[in-house]
């Protein structure tokens, strides 16, 4: 998988094109990612223990991983991920300004 947790990226179908944020966490086998602060939905949960009150609550949902494209932090544009031999290690490289990763 290119896209590693805690990669900035920007969300690029569905209803929050164009929002970017970090990678919280992902689910390989169903090719899902968390994004934090995109495709929220409520979630009205009971009272329990902890939330004596319950209640509404907003929740992260997972998106599709094609859906999301890694932003360069050297250049600040959504890019491709290319990989470059570097003295024994693979490294991520930016297709556009050819920065590491």
């Amino acid at each position: 998988m290119k896209i590693k947790i805690k990669d900035t990226v920007m969300v690029n179908k569905g209803k929050d094109v164009g929002k970017t944020g970090r990678i919280e966490r992902i689910f390989s086998a169903k090719g899902k990612v968390v994004v934090s602060g995109v495709n929220i939905y409520k979630k009205h949960g009971r009272p329990t223990k902890k939330n004596p009150k319950g209640g509404i609550i907003d929740v992260t949902m997972p998106i599709r991983i094609e859906n999301v494209t890694l932003v360069c932090p050297h250049c600040s544009k959504p890019t491709r991920i290319g990989y470059k031999l570097n003295k024994d290690e693979k490294i991520r490289i930016c297709k556009k300004c050819q920065g590491q990763l």
